[in-house]
């Protein structure tokens, strides 16, 4: 009798179900697109704990769950309707994957009943994500909704975090089903094996010229701590990868700087000439590599000791001396034993990389224009509260950033090592609401702007107070650049023509306003501040200003 009264009190529809296990894992917050396709699991919603995030277009949620997994290290998660909610929803999916951040997109369905006939917004979700995610899967019948998403959190969050992407079909939603919920999932931890340490203590015994590279994800601010004190111990040199300068303070004396596109020629020649690389959370790919220049392959002349969660990931590219598969919050819990048994052969190395670290990120170049971005980036580097969260796309303007700014907060840089456009104000925009009291900033050029630049609608709809820089140079700078080196006079497909972004922010009730010269930067920045409400501030940048590190004089088009 208690067994059927339990089973009939449990009975719920695929949707009450679905939105139930994600409240059992502690989910918070989702962003979506709404769609008819997914309508039974909205409707469960309604009431949840769970703050709904409601999105202006698919590519922008799922951006905005990317930048949660980031900035928490639990799986963002987004919601889009089928076929072209899925599409737009793409780019968020290949970002997770690239930068390795737990992720699930649910995705609605058609009725499994017109599966394979191409139904109105019919995709084969396996085959349309099967090279971009970890695991994708349709779930048929509600009573398997609790296994499956238990699942998709163990996945997204286990060995290489990623992202899952999890099909629902629009019946299966509506279906009754008495299943209990799954219980939270705490993911398997990777830890090395004390072998592994002690090897690693001989190599460092033996090494002349170490350095540490840090990337990658699976990180936290304890970890990041732990790491710092094992390099003070070792007096090792450190490097973040590219796009991952919060993992270590900018100010610590053993920075070594960022090891990404363009890098300090002094950096790279650490790199070239060190005798051991310690490789921790990061996979050394395309761009922190210098397109795989920096190490040989497949056997790097440098010793390399790789550190990474995936198994997959040791040896894929280059082969280590010394494979550790372990997560990088492991791993610096069992380095914090690890002490050095005489003073090592590099001692005074550290000081010197951070010495050349602050002179190449110091004083910038001299722009032609009037608008000096140079200066307005160490401005704000010297202004910034130090748990600022600076947000970012692609394009060429993001080299002042990497170049200029100073990251010192877990967790403060928020930008793509995929290289995706249009990352910068939907990150912007879920960081912010996420740490209201924080400082956050997206910068965009014009053309990353306005790929996602209707998620500043977002923001005003729900009081993110966050700034965008748009840095306007009227073209497609990167692509620009890149056109006159290898077809130089050339000019097709890179001009824009822009609308005025500051009156685009008043249009949403936000602060707006337009910067042309440098001396203008600083007070227009503390107003918008001040403003208490999303903001814009529309900079001029003269379009031979091309890249941090170069001019041209630009053809007509």
């Amino acid at each position: 009798m208690s067994q059927s009264n339990g089973a009939k009190s449990n009975l719920r529809t695929g949707g009450q179900i679905l939105i139930d296990q994600l409240v059992a894992q502690g989910v918070e917050r989702v962003t979506c697109v709404p769609g008819e396709s997914y309508l039974a699991a909205l409707d469960a919603m309604h009431g949840s704990p769970i703050d709904v995030m409601i999105c202006r277009a698919e590519g922008g949620a799922a951006m905005m769950a990317e930048a949660y997994g980031k900035l928490t290290g639990k799986p963002g998660i987004c919601f889009v309707t089928r076929g072209p909610g899925a599409t737009n929803a793409s780019h968020g999916v290949h970002i997770a994957m690239q930068d390795s951040t737990p992720m699930i997109l649910f995705i609605g369905q058609v009725d499994t009943g017109m599966r394979e006939r191409e139904a109105f917004q019919e995709l084969d979700y396996k085959a349309v994500f099967g090279s971009m995610a970890k695991w994708v899967v349709e779930i048929d019948k509600p009573e398997r909704i609790p296994e499956l998403v238990a699942r998709a959190f163990r996945v997204a969050l286990q060995g290489r975090r990623g992202p899952v992407v999890v099909a629902l079909p629009e019946n299966m939603l509506t279906e009754t089903a008495a299943v209990s919920n799954a219980p939270r999932v705490e993911p398997a931890i990777t830890w090395p094996a004390p072998s592994d340490i002690d090897r690693l203590g001989a190599l460092l015994a033996s090494a002349k010229a170490p350095i540490v590279i840090l990337g990658g994800s699976g990180w936290d601010e304890a970890s990041s701590n732990s790491i710092a004190q094992f390099a003070e111990r070792f007096d090792l040199p450190v490097a973040t990868s590219f796009r991952r300068a919060s993992l270590f303070d900018a100010d610590h004396p053993n920075y070594a700087g960022d090891l990404g596109i363009g890098p300090d020629p002094r950096l790279k020649a650490r790199i070239t000439g060190a005798d051991l690389i310690v490789l921790i959370g990061g996979r050394l790919s395309e761009m922190p590599s210098s397109s795989y220049t920096l190490l040989d392959i497949p056997s790097p002349t440098q010793k390399l000791v790789h550190v990474h969660p995936g198994a997959e990931e040791l040896g894929r590219v280059y082969q280590p001396a010394l494979a550790i598969q372990a997560s990088p919050v492991a791993f610096a819990k069992a380095v914090a034993a690890l002490r050095p048994q005489a003073a090592p052969a590099w001692e005074g190395e550290a000081a010197k990389a951070h010495a050349d670290y602050l002179q190449w990120t110091g004083t910038p170049r001299v722009l032609p224009g009037t608008f000096q971005y140079g200066e307005v980036v160490t401005w704000l580097r010297d202004r910034l509260p130090k748990d600022a969260i600076v947000c970012n796309g692609a394009g060429n303007y993001a080299g002042w950033l990497h170049r200029h700014l100073r990251f010192h907060a877990f967790a403060a840089q928020l930008a793509p090592t995929s290289g995706s456009m249009g990352y910068g104000v939907p990150a912007a925009v879920m960081a912010k609401r996420h740490y209201p009291d924080r400082v956050v900033i997206a910068f965009a050029g014009d053309g990353c702007f306005l790929m996602n630049g209707q998620e500043f609608a977002t923001a005003a709809q729900y009081g993110a107070a966050l700034i965008v820089v748009v840095i306007d140079n009227g073209q497609y700078g990167t692509i620009r650049m890149h056109q006159e080196r290898d077809y130089p006079g050339r000019v097709v497909g890179t001009q824009l023509k822009n609308p005025d972004f500051a009156l685009y922010a008043k249009a949403f009730g936000g602060h707006g306003e337009r910067v042309e010269r440098t001396e203008d930067f600083a007070p227009a920045f503390e107003r918008a501040l001040a403003s208490g409400k999303p903001a814009i501030l529309h900079c001029f940048l003269d379009p031979r200003a091309m890249s941090v590190g170069k001019d041209f004089v630009p053809e007509k088009a």
